[in-house]
């Protein structure tokens, strides 16, 4: 087919790019010198002499000298295009040997001066201010050359004759301010395409387009226009279909009256052209009313068009604009459907509908884009039999039942285009029937939901659902054993898609969906996919992501777009960082790892805490207290009105019973007789009966100013000698006084104290205490310092309510013995 009038210049670019991959160079941009829109009025002076590759095009370069192009002996390429040059001397490239490349187009040069350039293969002059034809005798000794740009106002029959011998491939000419042509004037050149583009506000020359189609194998002419009456344009002659050479033709930018349109249809239909592109048309009536007479012979020749057949395969008219006043579209609609060619193509034409073809079609490609046809388009037609190939986006379809049904019929079609309709598919109890032979389906742009699965082709491979409102695929979906590749781009999946109904998927595209964490399961339930587009998504990066980027390092590059395309969105301040760079701990992602290192804590705490308690015998001391916490509360119940104990005692005597006979026979006679006349608090004749043990204990502490443990094996053997110890050492850190005293009537082993005792130790290692001396010499000391530490003035029985604020100690301990 041929390429459209943008295309021109895409090729310039093309060849210019092929040059340079020859050139090959070691450094990239070595050869590479690019000067455009620099504002230059002349060729810089600096241009590195290696240059290979030169553009000084979009500048405002008016003249060109030897002296400027004599440095550049490697020169291949040189732009000098949309310049101000208005004369050109060829010799000024005399020096530039290998000069393959000139592009002079877009200028206001008016005269050349000629010189042979052997290696020319591209020489450009169009858009330029040429009165004739710039063809010159040197020209023709350019064997080389392949592409030639021309521009002038008038072409006369003698102007291609130095180049009739050049095997040129293409040749595009400019006709600006056209006045002037000679037929067969263009007969003379000897190339494969041929580009003419008339001036947009003037009348074409139809001797010229006729004389353009016997000269070259492909054409391309643009601004096909003609102001005046239809019946002033000649028809052409039955002699010219015999020398017409092109085989594809493009018309760009057609606004003939619809009569002219006709003539040349039908010239171009009996000719052995195949191919016809028309774009931009636009077909109006006469100047006046198109009177029904004289639409007669019109009709007349749409008939005979139908009846006949021609060497057409090809045609395709692109944005048709429809301007009569009379117009049947009916008549159009039955010409193109009978029409006995492979491919037809109406793209935005404003469409409403085709005609089924009366007998069987020849058609095998059609193309009815961007159009206005409907549901009833091909219902119940039997006629396409070959079609291969329909598309029929950005319409106005709305019945997915009804698409199929219009296809059953086709037993050949293969591919199907219904992109950007209006399609829906409500599930209801409509059964589908498809083309068996379909393979490609493109249901792109719609609004079908997850009911599309229910309505689809059995035999189908290639489908495209993107961009529609599909949430799930449903697990009860047919199966389509063919499928190999599904797009489910754009909808809004919360998950990836099983396999269940697609056992040969080989590629799945979910981007853009709204899935937040993708199953890692995928490419188990999914053997056979070897791509998988899932990138683009809003990724929540939280622990069961953690299995999908695993996934990703053994599926062996599957993931289409990793890395680039798989960023978190969620939460806030993860949002951009790539999956790859996101990672968590196992032990923070493992449920069950998890809950059995917390268990396992728990259980080692809890032995931990446990063996503390029993080792320092903690339920015991919170016994204890809670006994001491009671007691002190039923005492200040009971008697509110003291408050404050009273000192009633010097010493309350704690000891084993096992030591008994000492501290009768020893203790209490020394300190209670004799001078200071000591008042000992003991358990058998100062307990109150009917209180509690622990009670009459707490009482006797508080009622002492101090207390006197006799310490021996046999006391740390007792309970009640512990809880009279730890009762008194509860005194000494709540009053802040230092009311215990430890006489060690025999030596204690360390280990025959029980780790409960812990207390008795720390007392016996930071506090002093008394030793029971063995030896009788030392025994009067030994009562004197006890007499000593528990002397004190108690209060008389007037002074009740008062307690001694101020006790000073008369004498001090002398001897004692760290443990």
């Amino acid at each position: 087919m041929m390429r459209p009038l943008t295309n021109i210049y895409v090729s310039l670019h093309v060849f210019t790019f092929m040059l340079w991959n020859n050139i090959q160079p070691t450094v990239e941009n070595e050869f590479i010198a690019n000067y455009t829109s620099s504002l230059l009025t002349n060729v810089p002076q600096d241009i590195p002499s290696h240059t290979r590759v030169l553009d000084l095009s979009h500048n405002k370069i008016s003249g060109l000298s030897i002296s400027e192009f004599l440095p550049l002996s490697d020169l291949q390429v040189l732009n000098l295009s949309h310049n101000l040059i208005t004369e050109l001397d060829f010799t000024v490239f005399i020096f530039n040997g290998d000069l393959a490349y000139l592009d002079l187009s877009h200028n206001n040069i008016l005269k050349i001066y000629c010189q042979t350039l052997e290696h020319l293969r591209h020489l450009d002059l169009s858009f330029n201010k040429f009165t004739a034809v710039p063809v010159c005798k040197e020209f023709g000794y350019m064997f080389h050359l392949e592409y030639l740009g021309l521009s002038t106002t008038m072409i006369r029959r003698s102007d291609f004759r130095y180049i009739t011998h050049l095997q040129l491939h293409s040749v595009f000419l400019t006709l600006e301010d056209f006045s002037l042509y000679e037929p067969q004037s263009l007969t003379d050149l000897n190339t494969r395409s041929l580009h003419i583009v008339f001036a947009a506000n003037q009348n074409f020359s139809f001797s010229l387009l006729y004389d353009g189609m016997c000269t070259s194998e492909n054409l391309e002419v643009v601004n096909l226009r003609y102001s005046l009456s239809y019946k002033d344009f000649p028809s052409p002659s039955l002699t010219l279909l015999k020398k017409i050479r092109t085989r594809a033709l493009l018309l760009d930018t057609v606004d003939l009256q619809w009569t002219i349109i006709l003539q040349i249809f039908l010239l171009i239909w009996y000719s052995p052209m195949e191919n016809l592109t028309v774009r931009n048309l636009t077909f109006r009536g006469p100047l006046g009313e198109l009177a029904r007479n004289d639409f007669l012979p019109v009709l007349s020749s749409l008939e005979k068009l139908i009846s006949s057949s021609g060497s057409m395969k090809v045609l395709s008219l692109e944005h048709v604009r429809n301007k009569l006043y009379y117009f049947n579209q009916e008549i159009l609609y039955r010409q193109f459907s009978e029409m006995d060619i492979a491919s037809l193509t109406i793209y935005d034409a404003y469409m409403p509908h085709m005609l089924c073809p009366n007998r069987t079609s020849s058609f095998q490609y059609l193309n009815f884009s961007h159009n206005a046809l409907t549901d009833e388009l091909f219902q119940n037609c039997r006629t396409l039999r070959d079609l291969k190939l329909l598309i029929l986006q950005r319409n106005k379809f709305e019945s997915l039942p009804k698409v199929s049904f219009m296809t059953s019929h086709m037993k050949s079609l293969s591919y199907l285009d219904m992109s950007s309709n209006l399609l829906r598919h409500d599930g209801a109890d409509v059964r589908c029937r498809w083309a068996e032979s379909l393979r490609e389906l493109d249901l792109s742009s719609n609004q079908l939901t997850d009911a599309v699965f229910e309505c689809l082709p059995v035999n189908i491979q290639k489908l495209s659902l993107q961009n529609n409102q599909l949430t799930s695929v449903p697990s009860a979906v047919a199966e389509l054993q063919s499928l190999t590749e599904l797009n489910l781009a754009s909808n809004r999946l919360a998950d990836l898609p099983g396999c269940g109904g697609f056992p040969s998927l080989e590629l799945l595209n979910v981007e853009m969906n709204s899935i937040l964490t993708p199953s890692a399961d995928f490419f188990q339930s999914c053997p056979r996919v070897r791509e998988l587009r899932g990138g683009h998504n809003p990724f929540k990066c939280s622990c069961e992501l953690q299995a999908f980027v695993r996934l990703e390092r053994q599926s062996g590059g599957k993931l289409w777009g990793w890395p680039a395309a798989y960023t978190c969105e969620y939460p806030e301040e993860l949002r951009g960082t790539r999956l790859r760079d996101f990672h968590l701990s196992e032990l923070a992602c493992n449920t069950l790892l998890l809950l059995v290192t917390a268990l396992l804590l728990t259980l080692v705490l809890v032995a931990a805490v446990a063996f503390l308690c029993i080792y320092l015998d903690v339920p015991w001391y919170a016994r204890m207290t809670w006994q001491w916490t009671q007691t002190k509360r039923r005492a200040r119940q009971s008697r509110p009105e003291e408050r404050e104990s009273v000192l009633q005692f010097h010493a309350f005597v704690s000891y084993s019973e096992r030591d008994s006979a000492w501290v009768k026979n020893e203790l209490i006679p020394n300190l209670e007789k004799g001078e200071g006349c000591v008042q000992l608090c003991q358990h058998e004749r100062n307990f109150i009966p009917g209180k509690s043990i622990v009670e009459n204990i707490i009482d006797c502490i508080e009622k002492s100013y101090k207390s006197i443990f006799v310490l021996s094996p046999n006391f740390v053997q007792s309970e009640w000698c512990h809880y009279e110890l730890y009762f008194a050492h509860h005194k000494l850190f709540s009053e802040n006084s230092d009311s215990l005293i430890l006489i060690l009537l025999e030596p204690i082993p360390q280990y025959l104290i029980p780790a409960r005792y812990h207390k008795l130790k720390a007392l016996m290692a930071k506090r002093t205490y008394l030793e029971w001396p063995k030896e009788r010499s030392k025994r009067a000391l030994f009562w004197a310092n006890l007499r000593a530490a528990v002397s004190i003035n108690l209060p008389t029985s007037s002074e009740e309510n008062e307690v001694q604020s101020d006790v000073t100690s008369t004498s001090s301990i002398s001897q004692y013995m760290n443990n």
